[in-house]
């Protein structure tokens, strides 16, 4: 029923930027959080950025200062922008919602990140 299409992700050397989007098919209001987590090859997803539909925003230790997640309640679309990129930052990024009422998760496909040396 909700569906997640997220964009956004490409190659790009140490220093440089990229803008995730995470498209919803339902206002962002429908939703108690919305997030960013990322995978890397054979390690674990861990979490890196959440925002709440009232527009708190949180985000990882390591990402701190460097990413930034907003929204647009136009759009019912959520962003990561991602600047000052590392390699260690290589991962397939996921867009996450938890649905308000009765809470349930929904993942989106997945986009691919890769930053060079």
């Amino acid at each position: 029923q909700v569906q997640l299409v997220e964009s956004g992700g490409g190659l790009v050397q140490a220093g440089g930027s990229l803008r995730l989007s995470c498209a919803t098919s339902e206002s962002i209001f429908s939703f108690n959080v919305m997030g960013w987590y990322r995978q890397a090859p054979g390690k674990q997803r861990e979490w890196i950025a959440t925002i709440t539909s009232g527009g708190s925003t949180n985000v990882e230790d390591s990402v701190k200062g460097r990413f930034t997640i907003s929204r647009s309640i136009a759009k019912n679309t959520v962003y990561l922008q991602m600047d000052s990129l590392k390699p260690e930052d290589t991962a397939v990024y996921y867009c996450k919602v938890e649905t308000r009422g009765f809470p349930r998760d929904y993942w989106g496909q997945g986009t691919q990140v890769t930053v060079s040396s």
